[in-house]
């Protein structure tokens, strides 16, 4: 079991999470909504532990990865919008700053690397591969340590619908495995995949289901 609990940031006056609580089963994808500037981003980045939050708790199995880094960068992948890839190097020399040479081998020849196809391009420099391909990239460093748990932040985003359908068939597989998601998103087909939704509005989080009413959806942000 995932949980966030009480879920505290402000800037200043600003309060931009305002007592997030939710919680994540296995092999499930929970859906963040929201416009731009809602929150979305900021609490991705504390539950990756790239910034601290005023007050709150995020727990797996009963331990609260907010109180300890080492268990949370074993058990929590980040993908962030941008992509922190060194262009100047290829695919193969990016991971390898993330698994050991022999790991590197096993999953380009059968593992979560050879489900997103990075054994397609392990040699080709960052500068030369389209967006998708670095987006998959990006996924593949940072699934190095087998998480429970991957927080995206709109992973699909500008992509084109072949690289979206292969990112998607990815985390079904994920998924099924026991693994858990949680995406910000604004991409339908990433809603679509959600089991539950929820919209972050004034700092705090609404439970939604989406219907494919996409008016009713934007009225709701």
């Amino acid at each position: 079991m995932i949980e966030i609990k009480n879920i505290h940031k402000h800037y200043g006056k600003h309060k931009v999470l305002n007592g997030v609580d939710f919680t994540v089963e296995p092999g499930e994808i929970v859906g963040i909504l929201g416009a731009n500037g809602s929150g979305k981003s900021t609490l991705l980045t504390i539950l990756a532990g790239l910034q601290n939050c005023d007050a709150g708790f995020f727990n797996i199995d009963g331990k609260d990865l907010l109180k300890d880094s080492k268990l949370r960068n074993q058990l929590v992948a980040y993908v962030p919008q941008e992509m922190p890839l060194i262009t100047e190097l290829t695919a193969w020399d990016n991971l390898r700053m993330w698994y050991s040479a022999d790991s590197l081998k096993k999953e380009l020849n059968s593992g979560v690397l050879k489900l997103l196809g990075i054994d397609q391009f392990s040699k080709v420099p960052v500068s030369q591969m389209s967006g998708g391909m670095k987006k998959r990239l990006c996924i593949g460093c940072a699934m190095n340590s087998n998480p429970k748990l991957m927080l995206l932040d709109e992973p699909t985003a500008a992509l084109d619908l072949v690289c979206k359908e292969k990112i998607y068939s990815y985390f079904e597989q994920y998924k099924s495995k026991g693994g858990s998601m949680i995406i910000a998103t604004h991409e339908v087909q990433e809603i679509e995949l959600c089991d539950r939704c929820y919209i972050i509005k004034d700092g705090v989080l609404g439970n939604y289901k989406y219907d494919g009413d996409i008016p009713h959806l934007i009225g709701r942000l």
